[in-house]
C-alpha cells in the first residue's frame, strides 16, 4: 500500500495559511492525488464544539483547561479523521497541528512549552508530519491583516501583540532545532511564489512518500 502524505501549516492568524491550504490541495487533487483538508480545532464534529468553546466562549478559560481541550480535540481528530486517511494512502493537509499548542498556549499563555507537547504527543500517540509549513509574519503585519478583513476577533485573534511576538519567537525557534521537518517561508512574499515554494518542498516528499515520523 502507498504511504500517505502528512503535512501541516502554522502561522499566526492573517498569515495566509488558509490561502495556502486551499491553493496546494487544488493542486494535488488536479494531480490525481486523494486529498484530506482539514483543521484543529474543528476538524470533526467534536472538533468543532471544542472550537466553539476555545474560541468563542464569552468568559476567561484558565490557559491549563485550554491547552487540554485542544489536545482533546487533537486526539480524536487523529484517531477518528488524520489516521484512518494516511493509512488508505491519502494526503491530509492540516491548519494547524502540536506546534501551535506549543507555540500558543506555551509560548503565549506561559506554560512550560515542553510539557504542553508532551500532552499533545500522547493524545496523537506520537504522529508528526512529514513537512510542517510556517507563514512566517510579523504580528504587527498579522494585525494588520485581520484589521483589514473587518471581521469579529475570536479570543485568540483578540490578544496583545506582545502575545503573538511570544508565539512567533517560539515557532521560529522549533524550526531552527528542526530544519528537516519546517519549511519556513516569509509570508509577506507573493502568494504564488509562497504557493510554489511549498509545491516544490511537496513534490520531493511525493517522490518517497516518506509520511509518518516519531516525535521530535
Amino acid at each position: 500500500m502507498t504511504a500517505g502524505l502528512y503535512v501541516t501549516v502554522e502561522g499566526l492568524d492573517g498569515s495566509g495559511k488558509t490561502t495556502q491550504l486551499e491553493r496546494l490541495a487544488a493542486w494535488l487533487t488536479d494531480a490525481g492525488h486523494t486529498v484530506v483538508a482539514t483543521r484543529e480545532p474543528g476538524g470533526t464534529e467534536v472538533g468543532q464544539l471544542v472550537r466553539d468553546i476555545v474560541l468563542h466562549h464569552r468568559g476567561d478559560i484558565a490557559p491549563r483547561a485550554e491547552a487540554l481541550l485542544f489536545a482533546a480535540d487533537r486526539a480524536h481528530h487523529i484517531a477518528t479523521k488524520v489516521r484512518p486517511a494516511l493509512e488508505r494512502g491519502e494526503i491530509v493537509l492540516q491548519d494547524r497541528y502540536i506546534d501551535s499548542s506549543v507555540a500558543f498556549q506555551g509560548a503565549g499563555r506561559v506554560l512550560d512549552p515542553e510539557e504542553v507537547r508532551r500532552v499533545s504527543e500522547w493524545a496523537t500517540d506520537g504522529l508528526y508530519p512529514a513537512l510542517t509549513v510556517l507563514l512566517d509574519l510579523d504580528p504587527s503585519v498579522a494585525r494588520q491583516r485581520i484589521d483589514a478583513a473587518q471581521k469579529v476577533f475570536d479570543r485568540i485573534e483578540a490578544e496583545a501583540v506582545e502575545f503573538n511576538q511570544r508565539i512567533r519567537a517560539a515557532y521560529l525557534g522549533m524550526a531552527e532545532t528542526e530544519p528537516q521537518r519546517w519549511l519556513v517561508i516569509d509570508a509577506t512574499l507573493p502568494p504564488d511564489e509562497i504557493a510554489a515554494a511549498i509545491r516544490e518542498r511537496v513534490m520531493s516528499l511525493l517522490a518517497t512518500r516518506s509520511v509518518v515520523r516519531g516525535t521530535p
